[in-house]
């Protein structure tokens, strides 16, 4: 199952969009990994959301893109928001919980 997941860093006060498999790794990974072009920039990278989307990696990229397209932090902070309802093109996002085993 592919995941999009959401993530903030305090120190450069952006967000970042990703897609894979396992979120929890991916975010070890960005906290880790200097090297990477816009994740590197910081190493205090938080999960804010993590929604399940398909067993297709096209369908989890085409929602990456769709929702980085809309260049919007109120959508970012509606998706972040374990209140919102995902409608539309984004009703494929299953919310999960934060917290993982």
């Amino acid at each position: 199952m592919f995941h999009l997941y959401i993530l903030f860093s305090a120190s450069l006060q952006k967000f970042y969009i990703g897609h894979v498999i396992d979120p929890w790794v991916r975010l070890t990974l960005h906290n880790s990994d200097s090297s990477d072009k816009f994740t590197g920039k910081a190493s205090d990278w938080e999960m804010k959301a993590v929604f399940e989307v398909s067993e297709n990696k096209k369908e989890a990229m085409e929602l990456e893109t769709f929702i980085k397209k809309q260049k919007n932090k109120k959508l970012l902070l509606k998706l972040i928001d374990p209140s919102f309802v995902p409608a539309d093109k984004l009703n494929k996002l299953k919310r999960l919980p934060l917290e993982w085993d």
